[in-house]
């Protein structure tokens, strides 16, 4: 079964989502991310580029001729096909493929809209009997 770990109170979730990229790239060697429109995937990628400052992330979009033979995936598309470790959402909406996934990163931004949807995702996947961790970001950026 699919472990499942919400990371919420986030205040910049594309750059929470390129760290958990990075970590999870290095554990798994291989990510997906789902995102909500092709704005922040584009926005992603460009961010991938910059980060990491000492190392390179492979990654592209599912489209790219290259996506079979890239380790990280980023697109906003609902259909993501073949074989991935971890799956990031930045979507609003339970990802309809994640349970193919050994983890699903949720990441519930601060923004009042995006905690009742991270709300909705939670409780979406309690209810199908899925074990949740929770992480509280702002509690990690106290002085």
């Amino acid at each position: 079964m699919t472990a499942i770990d919400f990371y919420s109170h986030v205040d910049d979730p594309l750059r929470t989502a390129a760290k958990l990229v990075v970590k999870a790239y290095r554990q798994h060697g291989s990510v997906r991310v789902l995102t909500p429109d092709a704005a922040a995937s584009a926005a992603l990628d460009r961010l991938l580029w910059q980060e990491p400052q000492v190392a390179f992330i492979p990654h592209c979009r599912l489209a790219s001729p290259m996506a079979g033979e890239t380790p990280v995936l980023i697109d906003e598309s609902l259909e993501h096909a073949g074989p991935a470790g971890v799956l990031i959402n930045l979507h609003a909406e339970p990802p309809p493929f994640f349970s193919r996934f050994e983890r699903l990163a949720e990441i519930v931004g601060a923004r009042d809209d995006e905690v009742i949807a991270g709300r909705m995702r939670f409780r979406y996947y309690r209810e199908r009997g899925y074990e949740l961790r929770t992480h509280n970001l702002s509690l990690s950026s106290r002085d």
